[in-house]
């Protein structure tokens, strides 16, 4: 008889236990191509080359930026996905801050791709759900070949550890801020499923369970949410 594996409770988030020395903020690109076309682009070659933004994504993007001008530190580190449609949301966003007279270095990073959807490339977004009911199961399916759940959280989070590893600590005296304030943008299941390594608590290491990605509040397009361990 097969043993069960345990997968439903498997976490593979790389965040630390300990406190974040920096803000993060999570960004949903915006509109894309892709989104009006209801289809799925996981595959770089393609993300990376087409289906960029729409004029209301680029709108959507811009806006995002002055509203967040508001309360942003005078220094905003843009960390993006280089897909065309987080890229392009990503310039966009910075260049309303810089506007605002923020300073806004802007990096590619890889680990903040889209989740890959494996033989469903392409095809209808109207088949995502069959994916993330297997994801409720055990985060590490992978259905129709897509990156696990589990595999998401493990690069992304890697991501968010890395940078707050590397980067030095600082102030805004000026504003009373972190001057280590990072935007990731990234993707719908990327930013989602990211969000799950932010839910660790210390005695209760399954809240880092990938599974759980669709149950939290649902990232809309060019939406900015702040990431908060708890």
């Amino acid at each position: 008889m097969k043993r069960p594996t345990g997968k439903a409770k498997a976490t593979a988030s790389c965040l630390p236990k300990k406190p974040l020395r920096h803000r993060f903020f999570a960004l949903r690109h915006g509109e894309s191509e892709a989104n009006v076309a209801k289809i799925i682009i996981s595959d770089p070659k393609v993300g990376t080359k087409a289906f960029g933004l729409t004029a209301a994504g680029r709108k959507g993007a811009t806006r995002a930026g002055q509203m967040f001008k508001k309360t942003a530190a005078k220094r905003v580190v843009m960390v993006s996905s280089d897909f065309s449609r987080a890229k392009q949301t990503a310039q966009l966003f910075a260049q309303a801050l810089r506007k605002a007279g923020r300073i806004c270095p802007l990096r590619i990073a890889k680990e903040l791709r889209e989740r890959r959807f494996g033989s469903l490339e392409a095809d209808s977004d109207a088949r995502y759900p069959e994916v993330w009911a297997q994801d409720r199961h055990d985060p590490a399916a992978r259905p129709f070949g897509v990156e696990a759940a589990q595999a998401v959280q493990r690069r992304t989070s890697r991501l968010v550890a890395k940078l707050d590893r590397e980067l030095p600590d600082g102030a805004d005296v000026a504003h009373g801020l972190n001057w280590r304030c990072h935007v990731l943008v990234s993707h719908g299941d990327a930013l989602q499923i990211l969000q799950t390594a932010f839910l660790a608590e210390s005695q209760a290491p399954d809240n880092l369970n990938a599974s759980k990605h669709r149950t939290l509040p649902h990232l809309d397009r060019a939406e900015l949410r702040e990431l908060k361990k708890r």
